[in-house]
């Protein structure tokens, strides 16, 4: 077998064991090893394992996603986020479709401070669904709502895709963060507009929620949710006005965190074990995929498919439309089988050469990469955000019914995602301004 060969047998066995549910990180590492050692020999393929695991981990840029994750767990276990569908319930519930627009709102908040789309979603399935049915909201539109919503996390910075992709792109995450920002609130007002555009079409899908309020109670709500914004607020104004370093930022934003629940008497031994706990877990996680994509990269360079692949694709066009549409199919297509985090850094050793081959900006392509993640984690046959609802809530909603739901979110997201690619200031205005 030539090189080649090697490389392209081994990107189909690394999909097979996807598909047969061995852990993404694994399947990367082994299939690597063993390519490289048939292109070259074991005893290379063994110095790379001794050697990259602890040189790549220790990459101070990396830093960022613990610290990120970190302040999103000690969030959620010092209940910061508790109460912000209630908040946004009493402030949006005029509106039409007002408890899905709150909910959209919410899982925003929520997704900005824990950086994980699937907590999200898990998280607002319990408290927002359940309030929504109990209104006689229709099924589809109220779990659909809380899937769809629990992506834009991935955009709406702090975001760990960001930071890894910054990080594997070599790309300012900073600069990515900025991008990501408008695109996200872009994506939540679509949402937030087809809601309100089909309840007032039609009625009978928002059953009877009139949620009466003071403006007493609103305000005891805000004073319950008020650290959230600030705390994200502080974090991005400090990367944005460059007081400190995306990494830096992390650090700043854990400690904001912690003294936020010291003042408000919620830090307690307990919460903060489960949040290191959590914290920790999830990173090893990230970085055993990240240290097999690693390893995967170098496999798929030594045998020369970055190279033909992207050749292939450019002599059909170099126009930027045409790879843009070849990367969407691929994210697409494999988004429906393969969580995003596996993905994307599945992907990148092969896409990264055919963009910089095309020489598009690679911070713009970054957003566009993160919105085609999103749409994976709802799109069927296994969006994963689909089934965590559907296994928050059990018998009391059908896959049918989600799918169904989240079908107009979908093409909200498309409608997003072609405004990412048309309009490049979208996502590249707010970079242009950092200090």
């Amino acid at each position: 077998m030539t090189n080649l060969e090697i490389g392209v047998a081994g990107i189909a066995i690394a999909l097979a064991l996807i598909a047969l549910r061995v852990p993404i990180g694994v399947t990367l590492g082994l299939v690597s090893i063993v390519g490289i050692s048939q292109i070259t020999n074991f005893s290379i393929a063994w110095g790379m394992i001794s050697a990259t695991p602890f040189d790549f981990a220790g990459t101070w840029e990396l830093t960022a996603a613990p610290m990120f994750l970190f302040m999103g767990y000690l969030c959620t276990t010092t209940n910061m986020t508790q109460g912000l569908f209630q908040a946004m319930r009493l402030y949006m519930a005029r509106l039409p479709g007002g408890l899905a627009v709150s909910s959209v709102m919410a899982s925003a908040f929520f997704a900005a401070a824990s950086g994980s789309s699937v907590a999200t979603s898990a998280a607002m399935s319990r408290i927002a669904v359940p309030e929504m049915l109990k209104h006689n909201y229709d099924r589809g539109l109220a779990t659909g709502t809380v899937a769809a919503s629990g992506t834009l996390g991935s955009l709406i910075p702090p975001s760990v895709l960001l930071v890894l992709y910054g990080v594997y792109a070599q790309v300012s995450v900073g600069q990515l963060f900025m991008a990501g920002f408008l695109p996200g609130i872009v994506s939540a007002l679509l949402y937030i507009v087809m809601i309100m555009v089909r309840t007032h079409l039609k009625p009978s899908l928002a059953g009877h929620a009139n949620v009466q309020s003071s403006w007493q109670e609103k305000w005891d709500a805000f004073k319950e949710i008020w650290p959230l914004p600030l705390l994200i607020g502080a974090v991005l104004g400090g990367i944005f006005s460059g007081i400190f370093s995306p990494t830096e930022a992390g650090a700043v934003g854990t400690s904001i965190a912690a003294l936020i629940a010291l003042s408000r008497r919620t830090l307690t031994i307990e919460a903060l074990k489960q949040a290191l706990v959590q914290t920790a877990v999830s990173t090893a996680s990230i970085f055993i995929i990240l240290i097999g994509s690693l390893f995967f990269t170098r496999f798929l360079a030594l045998s020369g498919v970055p190279t033909a692949f992207s050749e292939m694709i450019l002599s059909v066009s170099t126009e930027s439309w045409w790879i843009i549409l070849a990367v969407a199919v691929i994210y697409l297509v494999l988004g429906m089988f393969i969580d995003s985090i596996g993905l994307l850094l599945l992907t990148l050793p092969l896409i990264l050469p055919l963009v910089e081959g095309a020489d598009l900006n690679l911070v713009w392509f970054g957003i566009i990469v993160v919105k085609l993640l999103e749409v994976g984690l709802v799109t069927p046959p296994i969006g994963l955000n689909v089934y965590v609802i559907k296994g928050a809530l059990g018998k009391s909603v059908s896959l049918q019914e989600v799918f169904r739901g989240v079908s107009w979110f979908i093409a909200m997201d498309i409608i997003a995602l072609l405004l990412i690619v048309m309009i490049p200031a979208l996502s590249l205005y707010l970079p242009q301004q950092m200090f």
